[in-house]
């Protein structure tokens, strides 16, 4: 009798799982939220489709044809080619590439170095010198402009790229040495300390623990640098004097004048060169700059 009560309570009873049924209200609950999403998509994703669609029309297309009307030929690179040719659009960004990389390379070694030297390393003064980079940041870059113009006009550096690297990286310091010293505050410092005991140097710490330690931290502060000076258009029009200096924001602000206001079709297939080449690098670039961006979240 026992051994059937026994029975009876070890065996678990197995009931057939019914579906949860779903309310009808929950997916009502959804529908705003889906319409938001879709607006928001609409909102973004149609100028740039609409953007496209223009680079590939003809200039009959542009003057008859409805605004929103596809274009007739989707092969049709005439536009691009004239943009290449004779709108230059090629040397714009050379010179774009000219200015940016040197001037991000610049901010990048130096921000994290000062950032490092702030952060990890203890020396008399460091807070007030922290300070003087947060006070950089509130510093518009239009109050800088004028007495920079006449200081490279008198050193003889006007007429080439040079102004461009020298202020794009003298503006991005600030914020650049102030995000990497906030990074480097989250690394232990027990590592420091004990790389220190083993011998090593401060070199060696920079290079082999903590530049590696916050290399995604560096990638992303690295590619906001990057679209900040490549999409400038106030500095390069400032110090920029000829054709053959202007960078792809100043090219194409010129693109109007050059094509007369009714070549349409280059200036749409120009700023297509412009908008996706920089949409296609931040899409690639897109899960390293969420794993900087994470770590730079959780920072005590």
């Amino acid at each position: 009798m026992s051994h059937t009560t026994l029975e009876t309570v070890a065996r678990p009873s197995i009931r057939p799982t019914e579906p949860q049924r779903r309310s009808p209200m929950r997916g009502v609950r959804r529908i705003p939220g889906w319409v938001v999403v879709t607006l928001l998509l609409i909102a973004v994703v149609y100028p740039l489709f609409w953007l496209l669609t223009g680079s590939f029309k003809t200039q009959n297309e542009f003057l008859n044809n409805p605004t929103w009307a596809l274009p007739e030929d989707w092969t049709n690179l005439d536009n691009y080619v004239e943009a290449f040719t004779t709108g230059n659009l090629g040397i714009y960004i050379k010179n774009s590439i000219l200015a940016t990389v040197p001037a991000l390379a610049l901010t990048i070694i130096f921000g994290v170095a000062a950032g490092f030297a702030l952060e990890v390393m203890v020396w008399k003064g460091r807070g007030t010198v922290l300070l003087l980079f947060l006070a950089g940041i509130m510093v518009p870059g239009q109050m800088i402009l004028l007495p920079l113009f006449t200081i490279y006009f008198q050193t003889g550096l006007t007429g080439t790229l040079w102004p461009l690297i020298i202020t794009y990286t003298a503006i991005g310091l600030p914020l650049t040495v102030f995000m990497m010293a906030t990074f480097f505050r989250a690394v232990p410092r027990e590592i420091f300390e004990a790389a220190t005991l083993d011998g090593a140097s401060i070199y060696r710490q920079f290079w082999s623990i903590g530049f590696p330690m916050v290399k995604n931290a560096i990638f992303t502060v690295a590619l906001v640098q990057f679209f900040f000076i490549w999409n400038d258009l106030l500095i390069a029009l400032t110090f920029t004097n000829r054709d053959d200096l202007r960078t792809i924001q100043v090219g194409l602000l010129n693109f109007t004048g050059q094509f007369g206001q009714v070549q349409y079709g280059p200036t749409f297939a120009a700023v297509c060169v412009n908008v996706f080449g920089t949409l296609i690098i931040y899409l690639f670039l897109n899960q390293r700059v969420m794993k900087g961006m994470t770590a730079g979240a959780v920072k005590g």
